[in-house]
């Protein structure tokens, strides 16, 4: 039985009455996924809107890097990327923040386990789909970690480049509130070097003058 978020849910009744057997189960899986994924928009991240109105949300983080992809995949650092696949990775990677939670990229302490709490949340939030699309999400959820791929790379750039504009652009409200050092966002920033030697440049040049407006503390 299909349920959404707050009542019994007819759904799986209506697609067993008007599907064939082996359409059903599969497509029963398929929009049980759709509604956890749902749950991504009560993820609150420490990144700041930039009107500064309430914090950001993992799923509105996930939409703004994956339209960055399609706005900046030029700029990647090899020239023949599948940007679909791109986006692909950026939609997906985040869902596990569902269980997981978000982790502040400058807790320490938070850091240590993440990996191994967002790998058990994969392991249960993409084995909802069907068999062969949970291992489709799960490839994509591993390359994106691992960073081996000019895809995964552009990825990981975008990824990391969305909440330092966010940052910079509200004059590093969040950075002074956790004491955050230029050294420390230079090397959370690094990947972006490696999927795109450009925007790495764009990200130097906004860390000097960050440093220089007091936005973030030398």
């Amino acid at each position: 039985m299909i349920k959404d978020t707050s009542k019994m849910n007819p759904l799986a009744e209506k697609i067993e009455s008007e599907l064939l057997p082996e359409q059903a189960g599969r497509f029963q899986k398929q929009i049980e996924f759709i509604i956890e994924a749902d749950k991504l928009k009560h993820t609150l991240r420490r990144t700041l809107l930039l009107d500064r109105s309430r914090n950001e949300n993992s799923a509105e983080h996930s939409w703004h890097i994956a339209l960055t992809v399609l706005v900046l995949s030029e700029y990647a650092r090899e020239k023949t990327i599948d940007v679909l696949r791109v986006v692909e990775m950026l939609l997906i990677h985040d869902l596990v923040e569902i269980d997981a939670g978000d982790t502040y990229c400058y807790d320490d302490k938070d850091r240590k386990d993440q990996f191994q709490r967002e790998a058990l949340a994969a392991d249960r939030i993409f084995t909802i789909l069907p068999e062969d699309q949970a291992r489709s999400f799960r490839k994509l959820w591993d390359e994106f970690e691992a960073r081996e791929t000019p895809e995964s790379r552009l990825a990981n750039a975008l990824d990391r480049l969305q909440p330092f504009l966010h940052n910079y652009f509200t004059e590093g409200q969040i950075w002074q509130e956790n004491n955050v050092k230029r050294s420390q966002v230079e090397t959370r920033m690094q990947p972006v070097e490696d999927g795109s030697p450009f925007l790495w440049n764009f990200v130097r040049a906004l860390l000097n003058d960050a440093v220089k407006k007091n936005y973030l503390a030398k």
